[in-house]
């Protein structure tokens, strides 16, 4: 007798399972949410833009002035021979410049540097 009642209770358990197990079907499966947020976007309508909305934003744009084309002088050849008659001027270097800079300088004075010898180390006891 306490077989048939394991029996019953064994498929009582089971019949208890089959029904409280999770439906596998596809409105279960349904995601309302992912549902609504695509109804929402194809529903969109995106603001038609104003007609002045780059005013402000964006320059006008005008052409530069075209070049003019150098004219040359109507008496180029007083204007040349008054060139070659002109003296030449010439900057005068004052000697406190000169005498600053008696020594060699800017790569001359790198490359002694590098040539000279190191001083020599003094021992210390």
């Amino acid at each position: 007798m306490s077989s048939a009642i394991l029996r019953q209770a064994s498929f009582a358990a089971r019949a208890a399972t089959r029904s409280c197990a999770f439906s596998t079907s596809a409105v279960a499966r349904k995601d309302f949410v992912q549902d609504l947020y695509i109804k929402e976007l194809k529903s969109y309508k995106a603001p038609a833009p104003a007609k002045d909305a780059h005013v402000g934003v964006v320059k006008s744009y005008a052409l530069p002035p075209s070049p003019q084309a150098p004219a040359l002088p109507a008496d180029l050849a007083s204007e040349l021979s008054a060139y070659d008659a002109a003296e030449p001027t010439f900057a005068t270097a004052t000697k406190a410049t000169e005498e600053q800079h008696a020594g060699p300088t800017g790569a001359d004075a790198f490359l002694s540097f590098l040539e000279a010898d190191e001083p020599k180390a003094e021992a210390h006891h």
